[in-house]
């Protein structure tokens, strides 16, 4: 279904991402990203949130930030959605984390969606990514740690 998601967002070829890269992400030794699937009354797949956490120095305590959050279109307007975020929501309760954010593609129509859960645009915020020969520029910049003879 991530696959899916790339084809609804208008960038399959972006999506790299292979069954035992997520295997391995999900259920690996130490696993940092998390997921929940909403299933159809056959049990078939047909949604997915994607999930990992992050952290508010100004809060000081986690939060959950979504990656991703896809329901295939035969399911839209089912509430699988709707049940995903409120799942997500209920863990950050539990937990006494304080905010579920996430990004959304600025066409994207699910916004109405958002907003009739109580969701709020933070378009104060500018997201910036450093990846590709950019990121290994950067990198590249760090000077070598010295060597201690007693190591």
């Amino acid at each position: 279904m991530v696959h899916e998601l790339a084809d609804y967002e208008r960038a399959p070829e972006q999506c790299h991402l292979t069954e035992e890269q997520l295997t391995s992400a999900l259920f690996g030794s130490a696993p940092a990203l998390f997921g929940h699937v909403a299933v159809d009354d056959a049990d078939q797949p047909i949604g997915f949130a994607l999930w990992f956490l992050n952290f508010s120095t100004w809060e000081g305590v986690h939060g959950i930030y979504l990656e991703d959050l896809y329901v295939r279109p035969a399911a839209r307007g089912t509430g699988a959605g709707r049940l995903l975020l409120a799942t997500l929501a209920a863990i950050c309760v539990e937990r006494g984390y304080r905010r579920l954010d996430w990004w959304m593609l600025n066409w994207n129509p699910a916004a109405r969606f958002y907003a009739a859960i109580g969701a709020t645009p933070m378009d104060e915020w500018v997201p910036y990514r450093l990846a590709g020969p950019a990121l290994h520029e950067l990198a590249a910049q760090v000077p070598a740690a010295p060597t201690r003879p007693d190591a």
